[in-house]
Formats: structure tokens, C-alpha cells, sequence
């Protein structure tokens, strides 16, 4: 089976081979090969253990176990990005879809895990169902910040690709959101930090 690269960032490139996905970990030539292999090894294995940790509670692929330091294996997942399809879809599919993102955070955030990245472009829809992918940025924590950061990461990237109903959508993600039990505490550092972005501005 041939292989294919479908993505290629400055951290990592990820191939496609057949019904699988690679996620390779790019050498940085301007580290010390050690230190460059230390940090590559420690940053695949951790997000292997968040991936396996997610894909028991959310929709997530299920990372194979590692067979190389720099390499995370996983089940290709075909559907299409959701910042690709959710404009095209009437406001009504739109809002169930963004209510199930929000219930999907939820779930991650009351087993104390925070993705980092959460935009459009790192969920899947398959089958109406959304996939969380992606946990490159992703870290272990309780605290209220974290996961104020993950909401309002979001909510700016629901403005920037779909600002024709971001507030809308926002306030549905919202409405599943609150499924989490400390979801008011939360929203509350929401606004904290959109007040000091303001006043920084």
C-alpha cells in the first residue's frame, strides 16, 4: 500500500497507508540529535496516552501501541473535517452538531483532559458522529484556567471560519458544555480572560 501524506505541519507530517493513520514527528535539525530524540520520545508518548485515554470516553482513534519513538499508529477515520462541511449544512443540523461538540468537551474535561487545539478543523464528522483528533497540544489537568483556555480557543475559531452563525454555534457548544458539573465556574474564567485579552489590547 502506497503511502500518502495528507498533512504537514512544522511538528509533524500525517500519512495515510491504507486504514491508517501515521502521525511522524518531524526531526528538528537545530537540536542536539539526543536531546531532539528525547523530546520527540516524550512527546509521542504522551500523546499516545492522552489518545488512549480520550478514545475511551469521546469519539477518538485508538492509537495502536508504539513501534517507533517518533511514530503514532491509529485507525483512519473516514469522514470529512467538519470546518470543511459545517457552513454548508441548514443552521439547524449546524446547532445539533455544535451542541454534541460541547457535550464532547464536557466529557473530556470532566475526566481532567484538555486538547489544546480545539477548532473545526481537528474534529471529524463521520456518520453524524464528531471525532476529536489531534492531541498534540493536548495536556493533563483540573484546573479551571485550562479548560477556560480550551472554550475559548473555540469560541474564537467558531468566528474566524464560521462567523456567519459563531454566536449562535457558541452558545449551542454552551448548551452541551453543561452536562460538566463545574461548566459555570468554567465559563466565568471565559469571560475573565476575554476581559483581560481586552484590556491588553
Amino acid at each position: 500500500m502506497q503511502e500518502k501524506i495528507i498533512f504537514q505541519g512544522a511538528e509533524a507530517k500525517i500519512i495515510l497507508n491504507g486504514d491508517l493513520v501515521i502521525k511522524d514527528r518531524i526531526k528538528k535539525n537545530y537540536r542536539i540529535k539526543e536531546i531532539d530524540e528525547k523530546i520527540r520520545k516524550q512527546r509521542t508518548k504522551a500523546e499516545k496516552k492522552l489518545l488512549e485515554k480520550a478514545s475511551k470516553i469521546i469519539n477518538a482513534p485508538d492509537p495502536f501501541p508504539l513501534e517507533e519513538f517518533n511514530k503514532i499508529k491509529m485507525p483512519f477515520i473516514k469522514g470529512n473535517k467538519l470546518s470543511e462541511q459545517l457552513n454548508s449544512f441548514p443552521l439547524k443540523k449546524q446547532k445539533e452538531l455544535c451542541k454534541k461538540i460541547g457535550e464532547t468537551i464536557a466529557k473530556l474535561h470532566e475526566n481532567g483532559i484538555i486538547h489544546g487545539d480545539l477548532t473545526t478543523s481537528n474534529m471529524i464528522l463521520k456518520e453524524d458522529k464528531i471525532y476529536l483528533i489531534d492531541f498534540g497540544l493536548g495536556y493533563i489537568s483540573i484546573k479551571i484556567e485550562d479548560k477556560a483556555v480550551d472554550l475559548h480557543l473555540l469560541k474564537q475559531a467558531l468566528e474566524a471560519k464560521h462567523f456567519e452563525n459563531w454566536e449562535v454555534l457558541f452558545n449551542e457548544v454552551l448548551k452541551g458544555y453543561q452536562n460538566y458539573k463545574e461548566s459555570a465556574k468554567v465559563l466565568e474564567r471565559v469571560k475573565a480572560i476575554e476581559k483581560r485579552g481586552r484590556y491588553r489590547s
